[in-house]
């Protein structure tokens, strides 16, 4: 009798019915279905999971199955699925390992005796699936209004509605281990460096680990060797169809991941995330404009803490007109544990937020926000500058989607104040320097890119490009 390990199926009827039970235990799984019938005059089984196929397509090909006439010796597995399946997708298999991967990942399998060392996998799968919703996180003022789900297909064909060309190529690969989830690599062929498409494809298929559970960021991890001390994303990921077909018309791959609702952009270099689908839904002034700003306000989020506690340690360089951001009172705190105070606080009014029913959540946030920080200025254990440099901090990170890079620049802004704390203007140009090395440093999915193109290796038109948006995308 057949185990576990990969092998053919036997020329006898009654041995491959034993393997397969071996293989998905039927009588100990509620939802796995074995399914005896007679088709053409002969013993026939059907394996499949309740729930993951279509039952109404089912119920009528078994319907068609039970009326057919006795099968003659000629009759093949080829044969029959040429000749009495009338679905779209059938496929002849010969080994366990095809037939329980079919099986679990909800088609059906078809075992007769007439099939022999045969056997037919029919492609009944369907998955349970929320509604396509604009994605939570990636909205736009303008343009459509579908998302990613957690259905593979389902993506690819939001995909390829956008892009009706035959470059359009997405390729299947099935990794994770006892996971074992289905990805789709998609690229533009012609367009995206088949080098590249190479070596991804090698990479995932020699994925080493038990599950991809928790989706993109699981695959990621595999993907790239992450250094626990640098924080900054490897992968830039979108939940938008529209983004994801705009980025494979320049070039770069998509990868999918069964399971989750986002597609993971490769390759990717740290300005890429400071793009927004909307900047494309506005004149190229419009876009220009709020693409700039972006960039101004997120790295502003980095700098503005760090510059203002060295102005206060260094009013005297500070010019004229400067002289404001000095407070008259530095209160019962030093400044520098009121900012890693209020740091903590908004992390925590976040994690609160996110626990907080629906209904309530919005009000909480801003009556706990006003009312946390109204008392500790009158109880003097903040200032009111700290309180309205951090309220900028908080909001201004915000300009761009990402929230891994966004906690990226909040780690490098305490960085920087605790540097600067201690040594001054000069913990300040080494916090500087950190960061850089940091950034410069970052491993990713990158091909022919670093993770600071286009500005190392500097590219100019590719770098004008990031900041100024002259026409619409194709």
């Amino acid at each position: 009798m057949p185990g576990k390990e990969n092998a053919g199926f036997s020329m006898l009827f009654s041995e491959n019915i034993k393997g397969m039970n071996v293989r998905l235990r039927p009588e100990e799984s509620f939802d796995v279905i074995l399914r005896e019938m007679t088709v053409g005059g002969c013993p026939a089984v059907f394996y499949y999971i309740d729930g993951f196929v279509k039952d109404g397509t089912m119920q009528r090909l078994m319907q068609y199955f039970i009326g057919l006439e006795r099968f003659d010796s000629t009759m093949t597995a080829e044969k029959f699925s040429a000749m009495h399946i009338p679905y779209v997708e059938v496929e002849v298999i010969d080994s366990f390992e095809a037939a329980e991967l079919m099986v679990m990942s909800g088609g059906a399998v078809m075992f007769s005796e007439v099939f022999r060392d045969k056997a037919i996998a029919i492609d009944l799968r369907t998955y349970p699936v929320r509604s396509m919703d604009e994605p939570e996180n990636d909205r736009v003022m303008r343009g459509s209004r579908d998302g990613f789900v957690e259905t593979l297909i389902f993506n690819t064909a939001l995909i390829r509605r956008r892009i009706r060309d035959t470059s359009l190529t997405v390729k299947y690969i099935n990794a994770g281990g006892a996971g074992k989830t289905d990805l789709a690599l998609c690229y533009m062929e012609g367009r995206a460096d088949e080098k590249y498409v190479s070596e991804i494809m090698e990479k995932l298929k020699n994925i080493k680990c038990d599950s991809l559970v928790m989706g993109h960021q699981s695959l990621a991890e595999c993907l790239i060797k992450t250094k626990w001390y640098n924080p900054f994303p490897k992968i830039r990921s979108t939940e938008r169809p529209d983004c994801a077909a705009a980025q494979l018309l320049e070039g770069s791959l998509i990868l999918l991941c069964d399971n989750s609702p986002e597609a993971m952009i490769l390759p990717t270099s740290i300005f890429d995330f400071l793009q927004e689908t909307d900047d494309y839904y506005f004149p190229p002034l419009t876009g220009s404009y709020m693409r700039i700003l972006r960039h101004f306000v997120f790295w502003l989020t980095m700098l503005i803490t760090p510059l203002w506690y060295l102005a206060l340690k260094y009013p005297s360089y500070l010019p004229g007109w400067l002289a404001f951001v000095v407070p008259p009172e530095s209160g019962e705190i030093p400044i520098i544990i009121q900012l890693f105070m209020v740091e903590i606080v908004i992390d925590g009014l976040k994690l609160a937020s996110l626990n907080t029913p629906s209904m309530l959540n919005n009000s909480l946030s801003i009556v706990g926000g006003l009312i946390l920080g109204d008392f500790a200025v009158k109880a003097g254990w903040l200032i009111p500058e700290v309180i309205l440099y951090m309220a900028f901090v908080a909001i201004a990170n915000f300009s761009q989607p990402s929230y891994e890079l966004g906690y990226a620049f909040k780690f490098m802004r305490m960085l920087l104040l605790l540097l600067t704390a201690l040594f001054g203007i000069w913990g300040f140009a080494v916090g500087i320097v950190v960061i850089l090395i940091l950034v410069a440093s970052n491993n990713t999915v990158n091909g022919k890119r670093r993770y600071l193109y286009p500005l190392i290796p500097f590219n100019g038109s590719a770098m004008l490009r990031l900041l100024i948006r002259t026409k619409k995308k194709n």
